[in-house]
Parts: C-alpha cells; sequence; structure tokens
C-alpha cells in the first residue's frame, strides 16, 4: 500500500459507498480522441499539474477508521502506476481498430486496486477509424458522478479557438412557460395530479425493484454476474443539426427525439431477433441529475458547500416503460418520440425521485450501504436497459495542445445487458452502446438503432403539420 499521509480526509458519501461495496463497483470512461498521436512524454505533467489538483479524492484511498466508518484517506500518488500505455503485438493479423477494440474490453470489465486512488488513465497510441489516437479517463463512481467528473475533465481542457475563454454549453431551460401562464385553478388541478401521479410512480417503483422484473427477451438475458463479462463498445455519430429539424418539426426537445430514436430502435431489434417479444414489457432505467442548475458550473463553484452543484453523486433514477408497438405493427414511428416525451416529462414532474432518495436514506441508516446497493443492483437487473447522457461544449477542445476530435463516454454499473450513453459535442451527438458479449448481436443492434435514425428523421422532415398532442 502506499504511504499514507497523517490527517483523515471527508468521510465517503452514502452513494460513494453504495457504488464501491461487494455488490456494485461502478466506473465512468470518458473517452478522448485525438487528430493526431498524443505525445507520451506530457502524460505524467498533464496529470500532476492538472488531474491531481482538482480534487483530494484523485489522491486518495477508501479506509475504514476507528469507528467503522468509510472515509477518503490520503495517499502519495504514484502516478505511472494509475497510467497505462498499452503496447500491442502487431505481429497478429488483427487491425489496429481489433486490439483497440479487445483492450478497451479488457478495461471495461477489469476493477482497479482498492490500495491506489480509484482512477486510470489509458493512452492509446494507435489508429482507429475515428481517431489517430485515444486517452481514456477510467474514473470510480465513488469519485463523483458524470457532471462532477465531466466538469473536472473539462477543467483539463481548453477551447482550440481562444485558450484565454472558457468553455461553453448549449442553453438548458428548465421553467416551463405555459405553465407560468396558467390559472391558480389550473395549477392546483396541475399540483394535485401530479401528487398523486408520483404516489403512483413511488409505489410502482418499489414494486419494481422488489417483486417484478422485466420479461426475459433478446435486450434482457436475465443473467446474474455479468457486469464483468466480455462486453463490446460500437458509435453511433449524429448532427446536431438534423436532430434540432426534427425537434422543430415535432415540438419537442433533442432529449425527446433521441429517446425516441433509441426506444424505436430497440424494438426494431427486439422483432427482429423474435417477432413474439416486440410488445413484451421491457423497462429502461434513465440516470438523472438531481442538481437544479442550467449547466456546468467551475470547479470552484461546485466544491462550495453552499453551491447547489456540489461535487459528488447527485443522483436518482427514473423507471421508463419503453414505449411498445400496435399489435399489428409499428405503423407511425414518431409515435415513439411523442410518447418518450409524455412519460419522461410525467416521470420528471413527479416527486416520486426525491421519496425515492428519502427511502435510500433511510435504508442506509437502519441496514447500511450493502443492502442499499443490493437494491440498487435489483433495480437495474430487474430492467432491460440503462440509458445515461451528458452535455458536452460547443467548441473545440485541446488537451496539452492536441485537438480533441470527438468525446464520449460509457460506464458499467450493474447487470444490464445494455448500456447507453449519449453524449454532445460540437455540432455532433454521440450514442454510445455497451453490449453483453455473445448474448446482444451488437451488429443487429447498430443497424436498428441507425434505421431508427433514418427513419425517424424521414418521416420527419415529411410531415406538413404536426397533430396534436396533450
Amino acid at each position: 500500500m502506499e504511504k499514507l499521509y497523517e490527517e483523515v480526509e471527508e468521510p465517503v458519501s452514502p452513494h460513494g459507498q453504495y457504488f464501491n461495496s461487494s455488490v456494485i463497483c461502478a466506473y465512468i470512461f470518458a473517452f478522448l480522441e485525438f487528430d493526431i498521436p498524443f505525445d507520451e512524454s506530457q502524460v505524467i505533467p498533464l496529470i500532476q499539474d492538472l488531474f491531481l489538483p482538482i480534487n483530494p479524492r484523485f489522491s486518495s484511498i477508501m479506509v475504514r477508521d476507528k469507528d467503522g466508518k468509510m472515509r477518503w484517506q490520503k495517499v502519495e500518488v504514484k502516478i505511472q502506476e494509475n497510467v497505462k500505455i498499452p503496447k500491442f503485438n502487431e505481429a497478429t493479423n488483427a487491425s489496429s481498430t481489433e486490439l483497440y477494440d479487445n483492450y478497451v474490453t479488457s478495461i471495461l470489465t477489469s476493477k482497479t486496486p482498492q490500495d491506489k486512488p480509484l482512477w486510470e488513465i489509458h493512452v492509446i497510441n494507435y489508429p482507429t477509424t475515428n481517431a489517430a489516437s485515444t486517452v481514456i479517463f477510467k474514473l470510480h463512481h465513488s469519485l463523483g458522478d458524470g457532471y462532477s467528473l465531466m466538469g473536472a475533465l473539462l477543467s483539463c481542457l481548453q477551447r482550440a479557438d481562444d485558450p484565454s475563454l472558457p468553455l461553453s454549453f448549449p442553453s438548458r431551460v428548465r421553467l416551463d412557460p405555459k405553465y407560468s401562464k396558467k390559472s391558480l385553478f389550473k395549477k392546483l388541478c396541475f399540483g394535485v395530479n401530479a401528487f398523486f401521479s408520483s404516489i403512483s410512480d413511488f409505489g410502482s417503483s418499489i414494486i419494481k425493484t422488489r417483486m417484478i422484473e422485466d420479461e426475459k427477451t433478446p435486450i434482457r438475458s436475465g443473467y446474474q454476474g455479468n457486469e464483468f463479462q466480455p462486453v463490446a463498445l460500437s458509435n453511433i455519430i449524429l448532427s446536431l443539426d438534423q436532430i434540432r429539424e426534427v425537434k422543430s418539426k415535432l415540438g419537442v426537445t433533442i432529449n425527446d427525439v433521441v429517446c425516441g430514436i433509441i426506444f424505436y430502435g430497440i424494438r426494431l431489434y427486439m422483432e427482429e431477433m423474435n417477432e413474439k417479444t416486440k410488445r413484451a414489457n421491457s423497462t429502461a432505467i434513465v440516470m438523472l441529475n438531481t442538481r437544479n442548475i442550467k449547466g456546468y458550473q467551475s470547479l470552484k463553484e461546485m466544491q462550495k458547500p453552499e453551491s447547489k452543484g456540489l461535487w459528488g453523486n447527485k443522483i436518482s433514477f427514473l423507471q421508463i416503460p419503453i414505449p411498445k408497438p400496435n399489435k399489428s405493427g409499428i405503423s407511425n414511428p414518431l409515435e415513439f418520440v411523442w410518447e418518450a416525451r409524455d412519460v419522461i416529462k410525467r416521470k420528471k414532474s413527479s416527486f416520486s425521485v426525491h421519496l425515492i432518495g428519502l427511502l435510500m436514506d433511510l435504508e442506509m441508516k437502519l441496514r447500511g450501504p450493502e443492502v442499499v446497493s443490493k437494491i440498487i443492483y435489483n433495480t437495474i437487473g430487474n430492467s432491460s436497459v440503462f440509458i445515461s447522457n451528458m452535455v458536452g461544449p460547443v467548441e473545440k477542445m485541446t488537451l496539452g495542445n492536441h485537438p480533441v476530435n470527438g468525446l464520449y463516454f460509457t460506464q458499467t454499473v450493474g447487470p444490464e445487458d445494455i448500456n447507453i450513453a449519449i453524449m454532445s459535442y460540437m455540432k455532433t451527438l454521440r450514442i454510445t452502446l455497451k453490449t453483453l458479449k455473445g448474448f446482444i448481436d451488437e451488429q443487429k443492434l447498430k443497424f436498428c438503432m441507425d434505421k431508427a435514425v433514418e427513419v425517424i428523421f424521414k418521416e420527419a422532415t415529411e410531415i406538413s403539420e404536426i397533430p396534436f398532442k396533450n
């Protein structure tokens, strides 16, 4: 073990303990693609000067104090032990892309040592179909959620056009202007409806977590313990301008369009693999950032105790039923977009998310973090798909004067067979599919997703008038 400093740092948050237990060992992986080979001599200085100072947790390990409580304790970081620069055996018949894919699979399914800081950085100087080199940040979920860790990562990067200017992000409007114009009576009716809807959602979430699981289908094997089995990673790159065009045509949000595409693509895949399962009951777990903020805050602001964007894990989960096609088949693919919009809007306006959070806190106090970890594990395992998303900057970035051509992420959380991560960067939006090898046909799933994109874009551009949707 590395040499420990004398001082004991902050306690590990409940979520930090949930994500680093005997049940769950969760990681977030951020992929930076570069136009040119990465200068390996810059790696350790960049980590020393930019990465480690971001947060004390990057120089700490989890320890149990004399009272049995988990805390972050600072250690002397030996950076070279956390940096991996692989050398592939190029004498084989495999292409550099195949060697890269095999290497990525290995790091997606392995754990980091608990006696070292819970992160690794992999510098892969081999070309793939999308980049000349790739840097992968492997960050344990107990260090923070996607918002915290992406904010940390972006603090290491600069704008390519003008490093003196801060990175900017797409505007995100939370306030519903229609709601603010409603009469007091309509607001009261809305509140009463939201109350009963929240109670219903809370009850169904408890039942779903503890009693009912999705049917076994081509997207859900029902296997336990497959979170560290071999996986495949594939990407779908979309034009944000095209998505905005569909958004305007349908009168929805970008998230609605993307979710509609994903749900439609999943149903196409289920129908392709087994016609009988096309109307099966399937659920998507959507990870939700519970901070009431418009975008990323600076690290200095994020770490203030009074800040709304506290560093750490400020997340919850939405359980979203995947829309079903009609009995006769899929008559109008755009219905998947509108139905995704309606369900997600209702779920997000519900306060069941906060009730579930309170219940988890109570379980933590009464029964401990291992029990709560098992509940989270079962929630994911009883569902079919895990979805998360993050917003990236609109300008091109550089890391140590290396232009970042592509940015995406994925994560390992539980026993899900399909993990879908969505991220925007510059003028593109990337959907990353992490699928269980040997069960999910990743090529066919990607084909069905591509088909869903093509069909929904085509149907939306041909629409002349938006049908009335409540």
